[in-house]
């Protein structure tokens, strides 16, 4: 059974746009599919639009965002886009994260068409009705759009998450607990100092005090915001550089002078940007095998996800 993910069914390849087309994306359908169990949802169809169907658009209407008839404005389909939304999300609390079409008025996450009644659009654009209804809901679910997935920093960041937070769900299901808890918090340390050192120094003391809360399904919600909201931010070059010299230090003990000098010449020449992060992961996975050390072989920052996925080939 797979990590379940939502999609824009489009995106999956079903022919259900406004054409009769779709927008497949073939890493999604292709690659991801593999690990991912796959929740598809066209909204426009959930509403009851037909396949093909006249295009829609998002409207300025200074009371609010609506979703109306491209020609003509007074069809306007917003209430039945919120309702239909609103009926989904409760099915959606098991997700692990979800891939939405870019530039739809429906699912869009950014720089979706914002129009005026004057027939100019507003800069910047909005967000699809249905996405920011998710968004709103459920403020802790990675969401990712399909044209942004080519971007291998982005990839790697949105399906990291996906991965952190099916391992949090995982590490709870018998219940939140505080040893659940801070056994799962201790094995992300490294990846918190990698994503964003300021969450790590904020979430360490906040886990710490977990004993002072008497509803820990309480604390739970609270933790999981702050821990993805720290993943979202991208794991930076001087980041993962101070984290690899880190993980360097548990084997000063353990290896010979030229050893030392090969793991610092691999992280110096990873910090610029002449090698991918994999070689020094690489290098000191190989370095676990000969020195077992429980704590590091414990952290996923060293075995996020699947390595034929290759997402940090590129990194």
């Amino acid at each position: 059974m797979g990590i379940p993910v939502g999609i824009s069914a489009c995106v999956l390849g079903q022919k259900v746009r406004f054409d009769g087309g779709h927008k497949r994306n073939r890493f999604a359908d292709e690659e991801l599919s593999e690990y991912f169990d796959f929740k598809p949802v066209c909204p426009e169809v959930g509403i009851g639009m037909t396949v093909p169907r006249p295009t829609i658009r998002l409207q300025d209407n200074s009371d609010r965002i609506a979703l109306v008839d491209s020609r003509d404005h007074e069809i306007d389909y917003t209430d039945q886009m919120i309702a239909f939304a609103d009926s989904q999300l409760p099915s959606f609390e098991h997700l692990r994260g979800y891939i939405v079409c870019a530039k739809s008025p429906t699912c869009g996450m950014e720089r979706v068409k914002l129009y005026l009644d004057n027939g100019n659009s507003v800069a910047g654009g909005s967000v699809g009705i249905y996405t920011q209804r998710l968004m709103d809901r459920m403020p802790w679910l990675p969401i990712e759009e399909d044209g942004r997935l080519q971007d291998p920093v982005l990839r790697e960041n949105f399906i990291f998450r996906i991965y952190a937070l099916d391992d949090l769900y995982r590490s709870i299901a018998d219940g939140v607990t505080r040893d659940s808890i801070i056994k799962f918090h201790s094995r992300y340390k490294l990846c918190l100092m990698a994503h964003d050192p300021q969450a790590y120094r904020v979430l360490g003391p906040f886990v710490s005090d977990i004993h002072k809360w008497d509803d820990l399904n309480a604390f739970f919600v609270e933790y999981r915001q702050l821990f993805m909201d720290a993943l979202k931010q991208r794991a930076s070059r001087k980041n993962n550089t101070n984290v690899l010299m880190h993980i360097q230090g548990y084997f000063k003990r353990d290896l010979d002078k030229p050893q030392k000098a090969e793991f610092r010449d691999v992280i110096m020449r990873y910090r610029e940007g002449n090698l991918p992060l994999i070689a020094a992961l690489t290098l000191i996975n190989h370095h676990l095998k000969v020195h077992p050390d429980s704590y590091l072989s414990d952290q996923a920052y060293l075995e996020l996800y699947p390595e034929s996925l290759k997402l940090r080939y590129s990194l």
